[in-house]
């Protein structure tokens, strides 16, 4: 479902917006934690009247904060707004965090944004939400803000929908640092089951040392943008798609990441091959690596011939798998 609006900050809100039911949150990554977040605001909306709207903060308040502890993301942004509009948000807003921002109290940015900017009937939030200067607001200041201001406030338990997951490990929350941990590890299929899609970078092609190409595997290599999730050194399958948006073209391809140590090289590469193709030209284009499978981690061979054998082995498997998953 494309979202009907997108507001890049409280001045691109129309004037004849009306009232709106709000969920809060950076939703990086957009998994099925934020997902059941959107279907409960959904469900409030329905109650008290109002469109869905979700408030999310760029750059992460962390990189502002506490800049040592920036996260990498799951997602871009105009990812992240897409992703929100297809999980059920009427709109999003797009809200810079700035260390002038940093400094609002509770009680401005809920007069700010919530009352001024998008005239709340409900809030909705996770039950550990905090806001405001040095985090001092809580659910229990929301909900007295709330009830000054004419919202109500939905706090939402851990234990509802697809947020948790009972399963032979335990219990899994669906959160981005989860997840995110997943990626590092090399777990694409795990992150692909919390986030409902495969785990996506981006960025643009660039040159590296045309060595794919001598060996008969060309190969595409990204320049992921600042502070993307890059999985964990290893040979994976998944798709390259062109424009990175979803309805532009797919192709299969064999992802490789790490320094290339059979040539002991230095630089951590990404780069991908697109099976059984050698004609494409893909320099200076914008594009989206999908993760859908961790095939093996990096080695080390010795000498070209054992690498060409392992190579090919690489592509057949990766062929097999995409073609399982029917993407």
């Amino acid at each position: 479902m494309p979202i009907s609006e997108r507001f890049d900050g409280l001045g691109a809100i129309p004037g004849d917006w009306g009232r709106s039911v709000v969920c809060i949150g950076v939703f990086d990554g957009v998994h099925r934690g934020h997902r059941a977040i959107i279907d409960a605001t959904r469900r409030l909306a329905d109650v008290v009247g109002g469109r869905v709207v979700a408030a999310t903060f760029d750059p992460h308040p962390s990189a502002v904060v506490r800049p040592d502890t920036q996260p990498l993301m799951l997602s871009t942004l105009d990812q992240r707004v897409a992703l929100l509009g297809e999980a059920g948000a009427d709109a999003v807003l797009v809200l810079t965090f700035t260390p002038e921002l940093a400094t609002w109290t509770p009680a401005e940015f809920v007069e700010r944004v919530l009352v001024d900017g998008l005239h709340a009937a409900g809030v909705v939030v996770g039950e550990g939400f905090r806001f405001g200067h040095r985090a001092a607001g809580d659910v229990a200041l929301l909900e007295k803000l709330g009830a000054a201001h004419d919202f109500v406030v939905a706090p939402l338990s851990l234990e509802v929908g697809a947020v948790v997951e009972q399963g032979d490990a335990g219990q899994v929350a669906w959160s981005s640092t989860y997840i995110r941990q997943c990626v590092l590890e090399g777990d694409v299929a795990e992150a692909a089951r919390a986030l409902q899609r495969p785990h996506r970078i981006e960025g643009v092609v660039v040159h590296g040392d045309h060595r794919g190409r001598e060996l008969g595997y060309p190969t595409a290599n990204l320049d992921p943008v600042v502070h993307a999730a890059v999985p964990a050194d290893g040979v994976y399958a998944g798709w390259l798609v062109r424009g990175g948006v979803r309805s532009a073209e797919s192709l299969p391809v064999a992802i490789s990441i790490g320094t290339n140590p059979t040539f002991d090289g230095e630089e951590r590469r990404v780069e991908a091959y697109v099976l059984d193709r050698t004609d494409l030209d893909l320099y200076g284009e914008n594009v989206a690596f999908d993760f859908v499978e961790r095939l093996r981690p990096t080695l080390k061979f010795d000498g070209v011939d054992p690498l060409l054998v392992q190579m090919k082995q690489d592509v057949d498997r990766a062929r097999a798998v995409l073609t399982a998953r029917h993407h």
